[in-house]
C-alpha cells in the first residue's frame, strides 16, 4: 500500500530518539527542536501509519508493543537510507578515497610528481591511481567515467563544454636533433630548410604528430617519416641516436640532455596547451576540487609561463 505522507523520515528519527530517549524534553534538547515540535511529529506519525504507537500515562507517553515493532523497521529504513546516500556519493566520486589521474607520458618528470605530492599534503588519506597515454585516450577514458581528472596536451582551441578546463602552461614546440649537429649553432630553425631530411615522430594518434602535417604542408613539403615512437621519451632517445630530427616540446629539455631544442622561425611557431580536464558534473567533488587547487598552485614550468585565467 502507499506510505501515507505523514510519515517521513525527519519523523521516523525523532521517534527513534523518543523511544531512546523516554521522554519529549530529552528528544528535544538532542535534537535542538522544541518540545511542541517533537510532539507534533510524534502525533502526526502514528496519525500517518493510522495505528496508536503510544498510550498517555498524565503527561507522558508511554509505548506500546506496535512501537517496539516499528522502531526495528524505522532503524533499518534509515540505516539502508543512509548507506545507500554514502554508495551514490561514491559512485559519483564524493566522499571516495581514491582519486583516478590521467596524464600524457611527458608530464610525469615534473608536473605530475608535483601535483600529487601537494594533492596528498591537501588530502594524506587520498590514494592516487595514474593512467598514461594520448589525449584522445585520457580523453575517451573521461567520458566512460574510467578517470576522474586528466592533464592533457591539447591546442588552443577550448575542449568540449562537458569538461571543466584549467590551463597550466603552455609549451612551445621545437626543432629537435642530436648534440653537435649542423644545427648547433643555430638560434632559429626555419622549416623549409629541412627538405630531404630524415625525421622521427610520435604515433599519428598524439597530438605532437599531429601538428607536424600542417607546419611541413606550410613549409612546402611532406617529411620522411622513419621511425615512430609511442611517447616522448623514446622519441627523444631516437633523435639523439641520429635516427633522424624532429619537433618535440620544449618541456622534453626536462628529461634529457642528449637532445638539442631549437626554435622554429616565427613563419612556424606553434605552441602547445596543458591543461587539466575535470568532467563538468563532477566539479563539485572534493578530491577534484583539491586537485584543481593544487593545479593552480604548481610552479611555472621550465619551458613555459602560466596563463592568467582558467575556464
Amino acid at each position: 500500500m502507499a506510505i501515507d505522507e505523514e510519515v517521513t523520515l525527519r519523523k521516523l528519527e525523532v521517534f527513534l530518539a523518543f523511544m531512546r530517549h523516554g521522554s519529549m524534553a530529552a528528544v528535544a534538547d538532542a535534537m535542538g527542536l522544541s518540545t511542541v515540535s517533537v510532539h507534533r511529529a510524534l502525533h502526526s506519525l502514528q496519525e500517518g501509519l493510522r495505528c496508536p504507537l503510544f498510550k498517555r500515562d498524565g503527561r507522558a507517553l508511554i509505548p506500546l508493543a506496535t512501537a517496539y515493532t516499528f522502531a526495528e523497521y524505522a532503524q533499518r529504513t534509515l540505516d539502508t537510507c543512509e548507506e545507500g546516500i554514502r554508495r551514490t556519493r561514491q559512485v559519483a566520486g564524493f566522499e571516495a578515497t581514491r582519486i583516478r589521474i590521467g596524464s600524457a607520458y611527458s608530464l610525469t618528470v615534473r608536473t605530475i610528481p608535483q601535483l600529487i605530492f601537494g594533492l596528498k599534503s591537501r588530502r594524506p588519506n587520498l590514494d592516487v591511481d595514474m593512467k598514461l597515454g594520448s589525449t584522445r585516450e585520457l580523453v575517451e577514458k573521461l567520458r566512460s567515467d574510467e578517470l576522474d581528472a586528466a592533464l592533457v596536451v591539447t591546442t588552443e582551441e577550448e575542449p568540449a563544454e562537458e569538461f571543466v578546463s584549467l590551463v597550466l602552461f603552455h609549451d612551445p614546440l621545437c626543432f629537435a636533433a642530436p648534440l653537435q649537429s649542423r644545427f648547433s649553432q643555430r638560434e632559429l630553425i626555419d622549416l623549409r630548410e629541412l627538405k630531404g631530411e630524415k625525421f622521427v615522430a610520435l604515433h599519428a594518434d598524439f597530438l605532437t604528430a599531429q601538428a607536424m602535417e600542417p607546419l611541413f604542408a606550410a613549409a612546402g613539403f611532406q617529411p620522411e617519416i622513419v621511425m615512430r615512437a609511442g611517447n616522448l621519451f623514446s622519441l627523444a632517445n631516437l633523435v639523439a641516436e641520429g635516427i633522424g630530427f624532429g619537433l618535440l616540446p620544449a618541456r622534453v629539455g626536462l628529461f634529457t640532455t642528449k637532445v638539442q631544442l631549437i626554435p622554429l622561425a616565427p613563419p612556424f611557431a606553434h605552441q602547445q596547451t596543458i591543461r587539466l580536464l575535470v568532467p563538468r558534473a563532477r566539479e563539485r567533488d572534493p578530491n577534484l576540487l583539491a586537485l584543481i587547487a593544487e593545479c593552480r598552485g604548481l610552479p611555472e614550468v621550465v619551458h613555459g609561463q602560466r596563463p592568467p585565467g582558467s575556464r
